[in-house]
This record gives structure tokens, sequence and C-alpha cells, in this order.
């Protein structure tokens, strides 16, 4: 096989970085004028090839690592909250936690979100209408006609908290604040309360001794076991 013979530049160096010959003189010796003159004067220019169509996507330069979590697809449907035998409309239910903790409540009916609507009443207990979480209640044997309580108006949506404006930064805010009264209920809920109410008052006023035992707080005293007791 015969060796290779080593490649001669045209322009070789003097020194390093500077060429024997000048850009002029290698212009006329690589026969650029020549090429310039045959295309009229401009040097041709190639297109470039259109790209390939339908090409196939580029796989990723890295593989994710073992330990990258993917999200789970929840393919469950929603299903109603089921509501417990014992709980039924009218039925007085002792409040666990929150505010009320410890009063007696009657419960009204079960909203869509699952959440039980219960009243004190107000007028008996301080108790207004509110939503209250099923786990969070005893239901007693003692039981309320509702005869004559119309709660069809009262949803989840009629529970739902304002918007509250954000308040400004600075000496306008501060004095803006004190201007400002404090969140009142609508006059329009409160009708609704008396409404509810005055109908509930009279049923609860035609059984003895049933107003006095709504007002009372539920306590355990010494010695009293919880999973003893019949409510």
């Amino acid at each position: 096989m015969a060796p290779k013979t080593p490649k001669v530049s045209r322009n070789p160096d003097l020194i390093r970085g500077v060429g024997k010959h000048s850009r002029s003189k290698m212009y006329h010796k690589r026969g650029l004028w020549a090429i310039k003159a045959k295309n009229g004067g401009v040097f041709p220019r190639h297109d470039k090839k259109p790209a390939e169509l339908a090409v196939a996507a580029k796989p990723p330069k890295f593989y994710p690592a073992d330990d990258v979590k993917k999200p789970l697809l929840n393919k469950r449907k929603p299903k109603p909250t089921k509501l417990r035998a014992s709980i039924t409309p009218g039925t007085v239910l002792i409040i666990l936690a929150g505010r009320f903790k410890g009063k007696r409540v009657v419960f009204l009916k079960q909203l869509a979100s699952g959440l039980l609507l219960v009243t004190g009443p107000f007028k008996i207990n301080g108790v207004p209408l509110r939503r209250v979480n099923q786990s969070y209640v005893i239901a007693t044997s003692t039981k309320v006609d509702l005869c004559g309580v119309n709660v069809e108006k009262f949803d989840d949506k009629y529970f739902a908290k304002q918007v509250e404006k954000k308040k400004k930064k600075g000496e306008e805010g501060f004095f803006e604040g004190e201007n400002e009264e404090k969140n009142v209920l609508p006059q329009e809920k409160k009708d609704d309360q008396k409404t509810v109410d005055a109908s509930l008052i009279k049923s609860i006023e035609a059984v003895p001794d049933l107003k006095t035992y709504l007002a009372a707080r539920f306590s355990l005293k010494a010695g009293m076991k919880p999973h003893e007791l019949v409510f």
C-alpha cells in the first residue's frame, strides 16, 4: 500500500499565522475570479434541501430516572354521602366540635355536599342555620315535628362566603379600615332565620320540657362513661 502524500497548502506560512501570499494573490491563484465571471459577477448560491416530510420524532437524549413519580388518574366517580340511619329530618343532634360544641340542634335536611343543615333554633340556644358534618354530631332519640317548616331554598350556595375586597397598604388603607363597617349578616338571611324558627318553635313548645332540653348544653361529668350513655 502506497504511503499517503501529505497535503501541501497553496499558501504556506512564513511564520505562524502569516501566509506567504496576500489575500488578492490567493483570489487569483484559487481561480475564484473565473467562477465569479462565469456566473455574471456573483458567486453561485446553493439552496438548502427541503426537510424530509413525516420525520419520526427524535427520541429524548436522556431517559427519566426511575424515581420520577407520575400522577395517577382518578377514575372514581363521586358518590353522594350516605346519611346515617339514626339521622332523620327532625332528629335532635349534639354538636361535638367547633364554635357550638355541646349545643343541641334540630336536623332539617341533608345538602348536596353531604353536609347537614341544622338550626338551634337561634332564639332558644343561639345556634343559627348552618352546615355541619355528620361525623361531628351525635344523634339522639328525641325528634321534633317539622310540619310547616320550609327549607327548599337552602343549599350549599346559600352559605357561600362573599369575596372580600383587598385592603390598600399605607396611610390610605389605614384610614379606610377605620371607616369600614364589620361584616354584617344580610337582612335577607336574618328574615330566613326568623321564618324557619317561627314554625319550628311552635312544634317545640307543644312538647313539654323540649325547649329547656334544647337550651341546655351537653357535657360529661366525673364518672360518666360516654359508651354507656343512651341518647
